[in-house]
């Protein structure tokens, strides 16, 4: 008989799943509640209305696309809304449920599969196979949108950048220490050790206890125990003994290597708290690296792939969501949303963009552009993308609850292990049965089509 814990999982993420199919069907019984397909391509002219899923972050590369696209369009307006990336999915589930969408909008593959069951989206398959993107995105790019989407090959969204794990540290710290980089686990863990002198507020790492803090523990987990699938058949291998200890490590940082205000860090105050100059290391992607050189300046700055779990072994790095552009259904005027998409994502404005950025472009145009072989973290994970000796572990984007599961309580509960109220054990394996139960619904729910 399943465990109470369990059925009452199973009971809020059949309801979260219903809840979706329910939305979805009723978007194609009425189509007019700002999600479904009353849209039309319309003129091709006029205002659209631009999401942008990092606002404030991104906002300023966005405004300068923008002003290219309208003096290259001057027939069309876009309409810039700003919404943080803390907020966006909260955001689009509000406006799918009661109308004000947008007519284009940023969408990672963390949440596609949600917006997908909400019917929210526009196939874009067709159009971009009669655009001038056709062949010109990254395969891998491609295969995880299609994949995210959980609709087969069908792209629900123009993929315009990718990401990778970093490890971050600062070459003038190392060498006053006396430290070589941290190309070994051994090597991290001893220079976190080394670095840290708390009286003098000074630590060898910092951290993310708040808000996003589960993807980073999962790519620290995964990168130290070596385990190079996310499933074991229909169970996930979160809660493996090996990424259960390699956990037990990473938290065992925590106020030890660590600033105590760790705790409750969001991206925006880890990255401020490494950037502020004494922190020697930091784990995070390339979206931050921008943020490091205007910091410390280029020489002062270096980051790395994340070790392999044996010295000379295969590196095992986790999928980052792969982000892009969505069409919506509710559009009336697609013609020009699309022609938005198209110029935002042709070769020039995406090189713009993921150099603003210091991502991964998905335009191979783009890809060839000399700021990346200038940009060392990013040609360095091109190269480690590309290295047969990398083996990536492929997180459950399709799985409608995806996001929810790594966020909501499972963030609050991460600070319970950070405090010592609660084992890493138990955390991997409520987090597992959480999975386990979001993958089990998933797979009977496309059975029975």
């Amino acid at each position: 008989m399943p465990h109470p814990q369990h059925r009452h999982r199973r009971a809020r993420l059949t309801a979260g799943t219903a809840l979706a199919a329910a939305l979805a069907l009723t978007v194609t019984a009425c189509g007019d509640d700002g999600s479904g397909s009353s849209g039309g391509e319309g003129s091709g002219k006029g205002k659209i209305v631009f999401w942008d899923n990092n606002g404030g972050v991104r906002t300023d590369v966005w405004k300068q696309i923008i002003a290219a696209f309208e003096k290259q369009n001057p027939d069309i307006q876009v309409e810039y809304v700003g919404i943080p990336i803390a907020d966006v999915q909260k955001k689009y589930d509000t406006a799918i449920a009661g109308g004000g969408l947008p007519d284009v909008g940023g969408v990672g593959t963390a949440y596609l599969a949600n917006m997908v069951a909400q019917n929210a989206l526009e196939p874009l398959g067709g159009r971009i196979d009669d655009s001038a993107l056709k062949g010109k995105l990254v395969t891998g790019m491609v295969s995880s949108v299609q994949a995210a989407g959980g609709q087969g090959k069908e792209m629900y969204e123009v993929p315009t950048s990718a990401n990778m794990g970093t490890l971050w540290y600062r070459p003038d710290l190392f060498a006053a220490a006396g430290l070589q980089p941290p190309a070994t686990w051994s090597a991290f863990y001893a220079a976190a050790d080394k670095l840290t002198d708390a009286g003098k507020n000074k630590f060898g790492f910092t951290l993310r206890g708040g808000a996003g803090s589960i993807a980073q523990a999962l790519e620290m987990m995964y990168a130290q125990s070596g385990i190079d699938n996310f499933w074991d058949g229909d169970k996930t291998t979160v809660n493996d003994p090996k990424n259960i200890a390699a956990l037990e490590k990473y938290v065992g940082l925590y106020k030890k290597d660590t600033p105590e205000a760790d705790l409750n860090n969001d991206f925006v105050n880890m990255v401020a708290e490494f950037d502020h100059g004494t922190v020697g290391m930091l784990q995070h992607n390339l979206g931050s690296y921008n943020d490091h050189v205007k910091a410390f300046g280029k020489d002062k700055i270096e980051g790395v792939t994340l070790p392999p779990a044996q010295d000379g072994g295969v590196r095992t790095i986790v999928s980052n969501p792969v982000d892009g552009l969505g069409l919506f259904k509710s559009s009336k005027n697609k013609s020009a949303a699309w022609k938005f998409i198209e110029f935002a994502a042709s070769a020039k404005m995406n090189s713009l963009w993921n150099q603003s950025a210091g991502a991964i472009p998905a335009n191979t145009g783009a890809a060839q552009d000399a700021w990346i072989n200038d940009a060392k973290p990013t040609k360095t994970a091109m190269e480690s993308l590309n290295d047969p000796g990398t083996k990536i572990v492929q997180f459950p984007y399709y799985l409608p609850d995806w996001n929810n599961i790594t966020k909501g309580d499972t963030e609050p509960d991460f600070q319970k292990v950070l405090l010592g109220k609660m084992t890493a054990k138990d955390f991997a394996d409520e987090l597992a049965g959480k999975i386990n139960d979001a993958q089990a619904d998933f797979l009977a729910h496309n059975k029975q089509k």
